[in-house]
């Protein structure tokens, strides 16, 4: 087949041109190492929404028409007399305020000491007050540093106040820097633990540096794409965790399988050269289908509109590419000059048993004996698992997945619990179009629909162009600031709630606040926008994006699979019974996190804060990634399977023999991505700490309990019907499929250069240099 023949030649190219390859990739690590480590620089924060929405036009139409909405930044200063009124008080926050306005990236300052002390600034017992940063468009990571110096400096200067940071932008770089430490953390971790584990594996240094050194070349190439993507579109920065675990430990996995085999060719009897050659062809041919397999799942993520999903497709492609580049060249080129010095600094040697006496063997032909009985247990544990994920309630990342130690975390929380209502969780509803149908004064419609919100249950006040309003009336006169609430045709209010916004209660409110537009409308006879936005908003209309494109999602990883597994098999039972597998054990893995993450369970040992809800994009991107994985494991499996089934026609020795020549590299290879994932499990922040402990249990969930027993269980159950397919598709296959050959014709193709093709090659030929 082609497939085999540029495989084939391939490894002889990674052999004749191996001091070529390893100086570009030396080239290439340099490169990555200076250029990657900037990625941080032109990474966002953001991206969780869907751009088209409602609630992000309203937005828009906030930021950019009205050149207002709430404040990115906030400061909360704690008078150390309890009294924000005292005079030492009044001086402190004063000229803190002056302070903060001396910066060309601050656009305005809004201040309870110098915007005539609304009640709306300062806390229920009167010991905080807020100061409002607006910062100008582009510059509000500028304005954030200037306001942290500020607050340095009042921290050094004055004791009357003390003052923390809250606000989008502030937690925003929290996050990002939380994760930037994580990283690091999470690698100074892993490295020394897959260390002794690939020397466990392999019994020798030489043998487990090698899939090492392929994760170290992944994990700076991983760095690398996300800067040269980062600086083209919107990349979240919340991409360099998992595509960093991703790269490094699909790396890691595919040079085990390469190095696996060619240790295990060596051991058959042939020569360095023969040896690469066919690990290439046959781990390589593995290794391409599997990423093929990752990188469809991945790409499913494109389908949505929010750049938080499609940073994990752009990233992960690219390394997942990466990846299996680097296992299918870079790796024969470093085996081609280690050759069969590749068992030296061994530090024990494993003992070579027959096949028939293997671990992976003997538990295959345990679970044939007693197929049924072993599938319907697995099955009933797996939905019991899977149980807690019917109760899944989604929300947005906030201040609570932070550590309780940061101090944009503490300065949010003082907001929620010490002011009236709950301003850090203010939102905008936007009145666009009333102006012509309102003799020019679109403050009619604006005056009338916050006196109506206002007095909606839930509300705690509303400020816009004519002052603060509560229950209906207004009760304070419009300041300095209120002049933005509104232009020549429109304008804007800002909702103060009194409960929480992420629940059921905050929900009903944002409905019933939209069901005041077609009544807007009536009163100003006109068809102009009425627009609410906010978290809760943002939620709810992300929600509803990300059910509509489910389905397309789905049927793409769904379709682009089955063809994969079926030009592998030729069957059409296989790609099925694989999909069903796969579902239960992701099943399992979100009820799994479920349980832990929203309910809580385990947060002391795991140090995070339950929120009760689970980030509404995170099972989505946790199914792409550990549906790829998943098959990318089917596919190693499945080939050495189908290698058997070809070769003796047996289907239960097949499974047997196929799951004990690759039962062992599986698990090795899944606890090996595990402690990758496990690493970032330690993050600050809690849902990068679900990602990590949630695709580590799926990993091995799937490489123990669905390759060791429910594989098994259902080919016995299946029986010959497991290569079974319509007479078109089978000869469809014999066309187009993807098979292994059992011959040797390609093991001397490196001989093209002309030498003398009856001469079997010495090891270290020199005309291979």
């Amino acid at each position: 087949m082609q497939s085999e023949r540029f495989l084939t030649r391939l490894g002889a190219f990674s052999i004749r041109r191996r001091r070529l390859i390893l100086a570009f990739t030396v080239l290439f690590m340099v490169a990555s190492a200076v250029i990657g480590t900037r990625a941080f620089s032109v990474l966002e924060d953001e991206g969780f929404e869907d751009p088209g929405t409602e609630s992000a036009a309203a937005a828009d139409l906030v930021d950019g028409r009205f050149g207002g909405g709430d404040a990115e930044i906030v400061v909360v200063a704690t008078a150390a007399d309890a009294d924000v009124d005292s005079p030492a008080s009044v001086d402190a926050g004063t000229a803190l305020a002056v302070r903060l306005a001396d910066h060309p990236g601050v656009a305005e300052v809004t201040s309870y000491w110098t915007s005539g002390t609304p009640p709306s600034l300062r806390s229920n017992d009167g010991d905080i007050a807020l100061l409002l940063v607006t910062a100008l468009d582009g510059e509000g990571e500028n304005a954030l540093e200037h306001t942290e110096d500020a607050v340095d400096e009042l921290d050094g200067a004055s004791p009357a106040l003390s003052a923390g940071i809250s606000g989008g932008e502030a937690l925003g770089a929290a996050f990002g820097e939380t994760i930037e430490g994580d990283l690091a953390r999470a690698e100074s971790i892993a490295v020394p633990i897959t260390l002794v584990l690939l020397v466990l594996v392999f019994g020798g240094l030489v043998a487990a540096g090698l899939p090492l050194l392929v994760g170290a070349i992944a994990v700076l190439g991983t760095f690398l794409s996300l800067f040269v993507i980062g600086s083209m579109t919107d990349t979240s920065v919340y991409a360099i965790n998992l595509t960093t675990a991703l790269g490094l430990g699909l790396a890691i996995d595919y040079s085990l399988f390469i190095v696996a085999r060619y240790r295990e060719e060596l051991a058959r009897g042939r020569t360095m050269e023969a040896a690469i050659i066919r690990s290439v062809e046959t781990a390589g041919r593995t290794i391409a289908i599997g990423a093929a397999t990752v990188a469809v799942s991945l790409s499913s993520l494109l389908i949505f509109p929010m750049y938080f999903l499609r940073s994990f497709a752009y990233a992960g492609i690219a390394v997942v590419l990466l990846a299996m580049v680097t296992s299918l060249v870079t790796l024969p080129a470093l085996l081609a000059v280690v050759g069969t010095k590749i068992d030296r600094l061994a530090i024990f040697h494993r003992r070579t048993r027959p096949t028939t006496e293997g671990f992976w063997y003997r538990n295959a032909h345990r679970v044939i004996r007693r197929p049924a009985i072993f599938a319907v247990t697995v099955v009933a544990v797996l939905l019991l698992l899977g149980a807690p994920f019917l109760r899944v309630q989604f929300g947005n990342p906030d201040a609570r997945m932070l550590p309780e130690s940061n101090g944009a975390r503490q300065a949010t929380e003082l907001l929620q619990t010490e002011l009236s209502g709950d301003a850090s969780e203010s939102f905008p509803v936007v009145v666009d179009g009333v102006g012509a149908t309102s003799g020019g004064d679109p403050t009619i419609v604006l005056t009338e629909v916050a006196g109506e919100v206002s007095s909606m249950p839930g509300v705690d006040r509303v400020d816009t162009v004519n002052g603060t309003f509560v229950d209906g009336e207004q009760v304070a006169p419009p300041t300095p600031r209120s002049a933005g609430f509104a232009d020549a045709g429109g304008g804007w209010m800002s909702v103060v709630p009194s409960i929480v916004m992420a629940s059921g209660e905050g929900e009903d409110l944002v409905s019933s606040i939209r069901d005041l537009g077609a009544r807007v409308d009536a009163v100003a006879g006109t068809d102009g926008e009425f627009l609410v936005g906010g978290e809760t908003a943002q939620l709810m209309d992300t929600r509803s994006t990300i059910g509509d494109r489910l389905p397309l999602a789905l049927g793409m990883i769904a379709l682009t699979t089955t063809v994969l597994l079926f030009l592998l098999s030729g069957s059409l039972l296989v790609p099925l019974k694989a999909m069903i597998m796969n579902l239960l054990s992701l099943t399992a893995t979100f009820g799994s996190m479920v349980w832990i993450f929203q309910d809580g369970n385990l947060s002391g040992i795991l140090d995070f804060t339950a929120t009760g809800t689970i980030d509404t994009s995170t099972p989505i991107l946790m199914f792409a990634i550990a549906f790829g994985l998943s098959m990318d494991y089917e596919v190693f499996l499945l080939s050495r399977i189908k290698e058997e089934h070809d070769r003796t026609g047996d289907n239960e020795e097949a499974v047997a023999v196929g799951l004990e020549k690759t039962g062992r590299i599986v698990t090795a290879a899944a606890m090996l991505l595990s402690v990758t994932f496990l690493a970032f499990a330690t993050s600050g922040v809690s849902f990068i700490k679900m990602f990590g402990l949630g695709l580590a249990v799926a990993v091995l969930m799937d490489a123990f309990v669905i390759r060791g027993v429910l594989v098994p269980a259902f080919m016995k159950l299946a029986g010959e019907a497991n290569w079974w397919a319509p007479a078109p598709l089978r000869r469809l296959h014999d066309r187009f499929g993807i098979r292994e050959s059992d011959d040797d014709a390609g093991d001397d193709e490196w001989l093209d250069s002309g030498r003398d093709r009856d001469r079997e090659p010495a090891v270290d030929e020199p005309v291979l240099a």
